[in-house]
């Protein structure tokens, strides 16, 4: 397995639209390994997209079981994912990979139903809610070439500096 290198803002690819999944290899299944390895190298991070490390193909991975506290659906392999629907809407802080400095205040649905295929190509429908879907919302939005800065609730007190903390 290998770490990848993530695209990391302004970098013009990460506007790009990714492409859907039409075969299901041994060489998207590597794929898939690395990009868990390289989301596993990140302690706290939520999810991660194939566009974010330069694969302009849909897939995701999100896994917030590390975050009791909300419901989810564990470690999520998300090749081809859809939002079928949603409901509600709430305002959150979002931060990303390939926006290290920053986070900001994004209005996302508060549930939604997901169709995706797993990494066998096999079909799954996901009704999610709350952070997960925060978090899946967030993913879905890298194949769609957008980032949350385009999506802060407002240009003016949105965005805030990451605070690092010390140990």
């Amino acid at each position: 397995m290998a770490l990848l290198d993530i695209l990391v803002y302004p970098d013009e690819r990460l506007k790009k639209i990714s492409q859907p999944v039409k075969e299901f290899s041994d060489n998207l299944k590597q794929f898939i390994l690395n990009l868990e390895e390289t989301f596993r190298s990140f302690p706290g991070c939520v999810g991660i997209a194939a566009p974010q490390v330069g694969r302009f193909e849909r897939v995701v991975l999100v896994d917030i079981s590390h975050k009791p506290q909300h419901e989810n659906h564990g470690f999520l392999i998300l090749v081809n994912p859809k939002i079928s629907s949603s409901a509600g809407s709430n305002v959150g802080r979002e931060g990303c990979l390939s926006v290290p400095d920053y986070t900001g205040k994004v209005e996302r649905s508060v549930s939604i139903t997901l169709e995706a295929l797993n990494e066998k190509g096999e079909k799954k429908v996901f009704q999610m809610k709350g952070y997960e879907a925060r978090a899946v919302q967030h993913e879905i939005d890298h194949l769609d070439g957008k980032l949350f800065l385009d999506r802060l609730v407002s240009r003016r007190n949105a965005l805030s500096k990451r605070i690092e903390l010390s140990t």
